[in-house]
């Protein structure tokens, strides 16, 4: 089993990870970036700036929330639950039509029996011991099947919760998920340190080091590793040090491995035999009789198409998302403001929770246009957040947003955002939306 060497947690965590981040990028080559320190890093490799994030509008309750990624993203197949267990339910996506379950009967209907992993969770367990430190380990539902497991590993430094859950990409192939292997942007994720990185034989690996709570209201830290192998699986481990992800006491400074231990985890080749147990993806994720979602924008049409509608005279500090979702980081020289949007077709039957209340006005062509401008939920010190929501009669949805500040835990960087509420319906209202590519 590999084991520790030293004791690279004892200073600083930046700076342990930073040594534990050199022995990796010796031993993947210099095809790594690093996000979260100045300086270069290990003989020149400077810090990377490769960011995707998907961020998504979902609409629960009646009342307009976002839904936003904390790292990584949406997996084809099954999620990893808070339980260690797989879920079918992502964070980053949404809310879109979902197939029945059961039949009427009760019983599991055999196209998703089919897409269930079926692998012992004890051969699961069996390669994660392979392949750490020395140390005593108990597993949740050993005798089950899935593709996840949920351990506690206890090296005597206090005991941590363990997880490795294994996924094909939703594209079926390496490229198609290289977005769970990027940093995610610092302007909804707030993280200490992230390095990605294309190993020699051409799988690809991400390795970060945050925490459970990107606001910090609990401290407990989440370490993470995901190796994105060439021919589309996932290996996705992370570990914390609590004996929970939520709702546990911290019991030791740091998670107990280090990024190369983490590393050696994902990258280990005892995981292949379990890979190959994974279904397949299907062609179409569509459920006889159930609804279909709606197509959305293709690529980062919605970003550059964003971009293309701004007033003159910003720079732009930061650029991401995909599919129905786009974020800028602004800045007229008076200081930095993040704008978000979001383009849905198919929203008719939300339009009455959207805008049955508060400042609405009606166009002559039937949109409708809700401004709101409020003190904003998340944030820093004097942070405000301006939305501009407006809506088709056939139910075609743009929404803008706006705040004084660069991200979600920044403080005001100025007394507005940088944009007028003119501006953002002049953007929202843009028919050019209406004519964005689809996949």
């Amino acid at each position: 089993m590999p084991q520790n060497e030293g004791s690279p947690h004892d200073g600083a965590p930046h700076e342990g990870f930073e040594e534990e981040l050199g022995a990796v990028l010796r031993s993947t080559g210099e095809g790594f970036s690093v996000d979260g320190r100045r300086e270069l890093v290990e003989g020149g490799l400077a810090r990377g700036r490769r960011r995707v994030v998907r961020r998504r509008l979902a609409v629960t309750g009646g009342a307009l929330a976002l839904a936003a990624v904390g790292i990584g993203g949406v997996y084809g197949g099954s999620l990893l639950g808070p339980t260690g267990k797989a879920t079918t339910t992502g964070v980053a996506a949404a809310p879109k039509p979902k197939p029945k379950a059961q039949n009427e009967n009760g019983s599991v209907d055999p196209a998703l029996r089919a897409r269930q992993a079926q692998i012992p969770v004890k051969d699961i367990a069996a390669v994660i011991q392979a392949n750490t430190p020395a140390g005593q380990w108990t597993f949740d539902d050993l005798d089950g099947k899935g593709q996840a497991a949920l351990g506690i590993y206890d090296d005597g430094n206090g005991k941590a919760a363990v997880s490795v859950g294994l996924y094909r990409a939703a594209g079926g192939d390496g490229e198609a998920g290289a977005g769970q292997v990027e940093c995610p942007s610092r302007v909804h994720v707030d993280y200490d340190r992230c390095a990605t990185g294309r190993l020699p034989g051409g799988d690809r690996l991400m390795v970060i080091q945050g925490y459970v709570y990107p606001d910090k209201r609990e401290e407990t830290k989440s370490w993470r590793a995901v190796l994105l192998t060439k021919d589309g699986f996932l290996i996705d481990a992370s570990e914390y040090n609590a004996p929970a992800e939520k709702g546990a006491a911290i019991s030791r400074e740091n998670p107990p491995f280090t990024a190369t231990q983490l590393k050696a985890l994902v990258a280990s080749d005892d995981w292949r035999p379990l890979l190959k147990q994974l279904p397949k993806n299907p062609k179409s994720d569509a459920v006889q009789g159930a609804p279909q979602a709606p197509a959305e924008p293709a690529g980062d049409a919605v970003r550059t198409t964003l971009r293309s509608l701004l007033p003159k005279g910003l720079q732009v500090k930061d650029k991401g998302g995909d599919g129905e979702y786009g974020f800028l980081v602004v800045d007229d020289g008076k200081g930095e403001s993040l704008v978000e949007i979001n383009v849905q077709p198919n929203m008719s039957n939300v339009a009455g929770d959207l805008f049955g209340s508060g400042d609405v006005t009606v166009l002559p062509d039937g949109r409708r246009v809700k401004v709101t401008q409020e003190t904003a939920e998340k944030g820093g010190s004097g942070v405000v957040s301006w939305t501009v929501d407006t809506i088709t009669p056939e139910g075609f949805r743009v929404v803008v947003f706006t705040r004084n500040s660069g991200g979600y835990r920044e403080a005001a960087t100025r007394a507005e955002p940088a944009l007028t509420v003119a501006q953002l319906k002049e953007i929202a209202l843009s028919l050019r939306w209406q004519k964005l590519p689809t996949k």
